[in-house]
């Protein structure tokens, strides 16, 4: 009885002590001074409700628009998507320096420029602001960040010209400039990319002048410089030697060169020309199964179009408005 009676007391202690006097220790991950950052950007912005539960009491690796390193529990990413951000980026973001993924898509109350401030995140490899009320110009400081691998600034109201910098980004795999209010020439640079599987939008700017020829050094796997100015020849772009190449538009320009005389490289599934001053014939090189997509109408072309692959699975609209096209799927030639 009185060993009943000991273990029952026994017990109960424990039960106290484990109630009232529990260790004391946290497992949050979160880096103090970076929650305090990250408190800091959401004030910035305004207090989203995006960012609601951002407060000081949770683990800043749980919240929403935060991804942490598993091992070192430093902020690796930071987005947000659909929502209320307000204001200019805060230059707060630079203090996050093992930041590598920085996107902020469709967000239209953000405003002003790209801050200077970025560039001191060396580790950055993803950099997206699309779709917001950015304006000033594409920042040439994008070219110290050595670490980029694809650059995103698509449908906002950057204006000025595209530096020459960008160009010579080492890791660089992708670049979108598309649907804003740049002006001035594609730089030169941009034939020296060293990415293997490259993907360029350039497309609804005011972009003028001739395409530099250097870009002809580069097997682009994707290219759309369409809604500009440009001018000249781009033949030069394509060739029996690219293995890569697969889509290409470039209508709604002002280039002006002989068709019949390109070689096109059978990896194409997608040649968009229409609303162009392009000349001669359509080549029967052109004749290929893998061709998916394809448009010549508005230009300046004479001859029967030929026979074979898919050329005469596209409607006439796919070749209307020229000088002397003709055969299917256009009248007969006479």
């Amino acid at each position: 009885m009185e060993a009943s009676k000991l273990l029952s007391t026994l017990f109960l202690t424990l039960i106290f002590f484990s109630t009232f006097f529990k260790p004391s220790f946290s497992a949050e991950r979160c880096r103090p001074k970076d929650k305090k950052i990250l408190l800091q950007i959401k004030k910035a912005f305004k207090n989203p409700y995006t960012y609601t539960a951002w407060d000081s009491k949770s683990d800043c690796c749980d919240w929403y628009g935060v991804t942490c390193d598993e091992k070192t529990h430093q902020i690796t990413s930071l987005f947000a998507t659909d929502g209320d951000l307000s204001g200019p980026i805060p230059p707060q973001v630079a203090d996050l320096p093992y930041l590598e993924d920085l996107d902020f898509h469709k967000q239209p109350n953000i405003t002003g420029p790209i801050p200077f401030a970025i560039s001191k995140l060396k580790n950055l490899r993803f950099l997206m602001i699309t779709n917001t009320g950015l304006t000033g110009p594409v920042p040439d400081f994008l070219g110290q960040m050595k670490n980029l691998e694809f650059i995103s600034l698509a449908f906002n109201s950057l204006t000025g010209t595209i530096p020459r910098s960008i160009g010579l980004l080492p890791k660089l795999g992708g670049l979108r400039l598309d649907r804003n209010k740049l002006t001035g020439p594609i730089p030169d640079t941009f034939g020296d990319f060293k990415g293997t599987d490259f993907y360029l939008y350039l497309s609804h700017n005011q972009l003028s002048g001739k395409i530099p020829a250097s870009l002809g050094r580069k097997d682009f796997t994707y290219i759309d410089l369409s809604r500009n100015r440009l001018e000249g020849d781009v033949s030069f772009l394509f060739g029996s030697g690219k293995t890569m190449i697969q889509h290409v538009d470039l209508s709604r320009n002002l280039l002006e060169f002989d068709l019949s005389k390109v070689k096109f490289p059978k990896s194409l599934t997608f040649l968009d020309l229409n609303h162009n001053k392009i000349k001669g014939s359509i080549p029967t090189g052109l004749t290929v199964p893998e061709l998916q997509q394809f448009n010549v109408s508005y230009n300046r072309l004479c001859g029967k179009i030929p026979m074979g692959g898919n050329l005469q699975r596209f409607d006439y609209s796919a070749y209307f408005h020229n000088r002397c096209l003709c055969g299917a799927p256009l009248p007969k030639c006479k």
